[in-house]
């Protein structure tokens, strides 16, 4: 064996078995770094299985916009309603509300749409190498995605959001009537404009996904390691390796990518960040009797209609909860009836057996953007989290950003708008 060949190389471990981890490690990997992920649990056992699968660049509408504050009374009212908030949970939550508030002028809100927009751009074309590695084509689809309105005034009231995408390079057709009714038969008349995005795509099966791209790095010589990280061993700010509940794992560099539980690791390396949980559900219905084309969002009840391998998932909507408490069934439900307004061809009632309900946790910053960048105690330690709804979407790009950081080179676009200290 030459000398080159018995140098050691650095190794990392990244923390997090979901999208975001995956991709970070899948990538440090085919750079030339060790790479071990931490995970406590089976790869993608989160939110990278009960997503809508989207990988969408023109999500770069940011969850808190201009007049959002005279809708969340309504939102709150309405039973069917895309918001809910657990009373008992808003003393903790008030802060990140007012955060998000905040961040919803005009002025911050193109700031954080070219964030995202870089962030986002070309999302199905970034995943492709990582995806053909993986024998995974069957498994993603460029069908585009159509947001349905029920309305041209409906439509026209979201003009600043529109005006976003046309300026973040977001191509789009808007269709009305019978040429939306064509374009997306099992649509019901109700909705009478729709958009359709071709630059999108989806996966038929999100766990499916992340699990092939995670088979693939183990098969290219990645290990995954079953355990909790629990803290940082650190001398004079260069990371020594984790403290977990399966042992001590040395390491030279490590990436949080934990989704909704990084923000008591952050902590741990002088990062207090406004990262909280929205909680998100689904329900699945099985061999559907009306199916879309593509995904469909309804604008209205703020949430995506997903044609999967396993049926149509139907997903969406906030309630702010906290980790702790029990999931409210109510919410997967309530997305049935949506569902069933958006497809009239969907039957009235299904049993049980022909059901899927999930819920689970969305890591989201107020001002919708992630956290991605050195962390403050060690630059050994990058953070990659807090993507919210555009985790599947921006797992990819946020890999490669990794990278850079970890092998200490220019990162391929700016990450100033993703710091782990732009809140103090």
């Amino acid at each position: 064996m030459s000398d080159f060949a018995k140098v050691k190389k650095t190794h990392v471990a990244v923390i997090g078995g979901g999208i975001i981890g995956v991709c970070c490690a899948s990538l440090l990997l085919r750079e030339g770094f060790a790479v071990t992920i931490v995970e406590p649990d089976e790869i993608a056992n989160g939110s990278s299985f009960g997503n809508a699968g989207c990988f969408n660049p023109s999500s770069v509408v940011p969850m808190s916009m201009p007049g959002n504050l005279s809708k969340v009374p309504g939102w709150l009212l309405d039973p069917l309603g895309p918001l809910s908030i657990r009373w008992a949970y808003l003393p903790r939550i008030a802060p990140w509300l007012l955060r998000f508030l905040k961040a919803g002028s005009r002025v911050e809100v193109e700031k954080q749409a070219a964030a995202l927009g870089s962030l986002l751009r070309d999302s199905p074309g970034l995943y492709l190498p990582l995806v053909e590695n993986a024998g995974a084509r069957d498994l993603m689809r460029r069908d585009g995605h159509l947001m349905a309105y029920r309305s041209r005034l409906d439509f026209e009231a979201d003009a600043f959001a529109w005006q976003l995408r046309a300026r973040n390079g977001i191509e789009y057709s808007v269709l009305e009537n019978e040429a939306l009714w064509q374009h997306e038969p099992a649509l019901s008349r109700d909705y009478r404009l729709g958009v359709f995005l071709p630059g999108n795509g989806h996966t038929v099966n999100p766990q499916s996904f992340v699990r092939a791209l995670a088979s693939a790095f183990v098969r290219d010589g990645g290990h995954v390691r079953r355990a909790q990280v629990q803290d940082f061993d650190l001398v004079d700010g260069r990371l020594v390796g984790l403290r977990t509940d399966n042992g001590f794992l040395a390491a030279d560099r490590a990436v949080v990518a934990a989704g909704a539980r990084s923000r008591q690791l952050a902590l741990k390396l002088g990062d207090a960040v406004p990262l909280d949980t929205e909680r998100g559900y689904h329900v699945v219905i099985s061999n559907p009797e009306s199916s879309p084309r593509q995904p469909v969002l309804d604008t209205f009840g703020k949430f995506v209609a997903t044609p999967m391998e396993t049926g149509l998932r139907i997903a969406g909507t906030v309630e702010f909860a906290g980790l702790d408490a029990a999931p409210d069934w109510r919410r997967a439900r309530n997305l049935l009836k949506l569902g069933q307004r958006l497809f009239p061809g969907l039957k009235d009632s299904y049993p049980d057996s022909r059901l899927s309900l999930w819920m689970g946790f969305r890591p989201s910053m107020p001002d919708s953007l992630p956290v991605i960048g050195h962390s403050r105690r060690s630059r050994d330690v990058v953070h990659a989290f807090g993507h919210g709804h555009i985790g599947m979407a921006a797992g990819a790009c946020t890999g490669h950003l990794v990278t850079d950081l970890i092998a200490g080179t220019t990162p391929r676009l700016s990450v100033e708008a993703f710091s782990p200290q732009r809140f103090g």
